[in-house]
């Protein structure tokens, strides 16, 4: 059966880092939805990617979904200042959720203080920010932290944080 992955982003994401593990998910059998402060909204990528908003935060619930993907560019920059976005995430790694975490995403997981003691990666720029959340950070295409932590570097680092994501879901 099938899970249902969060997606929270806003405008400026990375197309990409979107579009790539959706449509694997899909691919695979997963439902895809995608999370913002406005229901029916239509997002832009960094590079003209259009994508229309499946769910308002105030209308879902951690609880109703079985992952969480965060895709970089500037989105998780933007959604971090938003507690609800904040807790939302929050939630996922306290329940132990699968949470899959490419380039910039992880800087929502620095606010949500949930990386102290984990083994993860992420864009060059975050190195230093990942560290000082306690984080360990490793340069390598994908890192796998635990049965739940999924984080990548860069939209080079699909096909591998691709793969390991589903690994993950499909337990």
């Amino acid at each position: 059966m099938g899970k249902k992955v969060a997606v929270v982003m806003t405008s400026l994401f990375e197309d990409s880092e979107f579009t790539s593990p959706a449509d694997a998910f899909k691919e695979a059998g997963h439902e895809v939805i995608v999370i913002e402060k406005e229901k029916g909204k239509t997002l832009e990528g960094k590079h003209g990617e259009k994508v229309l908003v499946d769910a308002a935060i105030d209308d879902v619930k951690p609880e109703d979904f079985d992952a969480l993907l965060i895709p970089g560019g500037f989105s998780p920059d933007l959604l971090r200042d938003d507690d609800r976005f904040v807790d939302f995430t929050k939630a996922f790694m306290d329940a132990k959720k699968p949470v899959f975490a490419i380039c910039h995403g992880p800087q929502l997981l620095i606010t949500a203080k949930s990386l102290e003691g984990r083994k993860v990666t992420g864009y060059k720029s975050i190195k230093v920010d990942l560290e000082y959340a306690g984080a360990n950070f490793v340069d390598e295409e994908v890192v796998v932290c635990g049965d739940q932590l999924v984080t990548s570097r860069t939209p080079a680092d699909l096909p591998a944080f691709n793969r390991e994501s589903l690994a993950l879901l499909n337990k």
